[in-house]
């Protein structure tokens, strides 16, 4: 998968195959590499949905009336 919106789910699944493959140890060093590389884009992304996931959940909570959990900020 290329795309820039792939879902949380479908990014862990994804994640694992390749660290499964990888594992494995029986594939080319060029596609090693663009392995990996895919791999830390949708880490990165997961993170990023993880992240955004919380913050709602911040901003929700503390419109509830929960204030011990910190403000949702906008530029982080």
């Amino acid at each position: 998968m290329t795309d820039q919106t792939t879902s949380f789910e479908s990014a862990m699944k994804e994640l694992e195959d390749i660290v499964t493959e990888m594992e494995r140890g029986d594939i080319a060093l060029e596609d090693s590499l663009k392995k990996f590389e895919r791999g830390i884009q949708l880490a990165r992304q997961s993170q990023q949905q993880l992240k955004s996931a919380e913050q709602k959940v911040q901003v929700l909570m503390q419109n509830n009336g929960e204030e011990s959990l910190s403000s949702f900020e906008q530029g982080e």
